[in-house]
């Protein structure tokens, strides 16, 4: 028996990052002030780390949309899987090329490139696009917080978010 609505449960899921941050900062801010100076250095190494697990649980929650839409993803040991109702495809994530955000259609979709083979375009509400976070995050050079701008944004043009190595001088611009 649930004392919580189902709706209510998943936006409590969605933040889970965040809460625990938040939970950990405030308990290592209780050690610092009420027992007294014996617990103050682990208080403060607590306060820290809840304050970086919040950061990173903000970034999530603004990566993360419904899951409802149309497909499924898959990451695993660095491959990036998509198994759509008319497409899909694999791509390696150290072959990756580029990685651009198409918002032409709804809802926007996630360009992977890889050479020798056919783009695979991810609906940025897929089923277990939430992996992506991780998966995108640790492609070299990639500024997340770039990403996550340009995924709130609701422009109706494409955007190249990433790339190995570009093929146009360091004047132009990504966008």
């Amino acid at each position: 028996m649930s004392f919580l609505r189902p709706e209510a449960k998943a936006e409590l899921w969605r933040w889970r990052e965040v809460l625990v941050g938040v939970t950990a900062a405030l308990f290592g801010l209780w050690l610092i002030i009420g027992p007294g100076l014996l617990l103050a250095l682990p208080g403060a190494a607590l306060v820290a780390t809840g304050a970086a697990f919040t950061w990173v649980g903000v970034q999530r929650v603004r990566f993360r949309k419904s899951g409802m839409g149309a497909g499924a993803v898959q990451v695993d040991e660095g491959q990036i899987a998509y198994f759509g109702p008319l497409t899909g495809g694999v791509v390696s994530l150290r072959e990756m090329e580029r990685l651009s955000l198409e918002r032409g259609g709804y809802p926007a979709h996630w360009k992977l490139e890889q050479p020798g083979q056919d783009a695979v375009r991810i609906p940025v509400d897929a089923a277990g696009s939430e992996a992506l976070f991780d998966a995108f995050a640790s492609l070299p050079g990639l500024r997340t917080e770039r990403m996550l701008a340009e995924l709130a944004d609701d422009r109706t043009l494409s955007v190249v978010i990433w790339e190995r190595q570009t093929l146009r001088p360091r004047s132009a611009l990504l966008h």
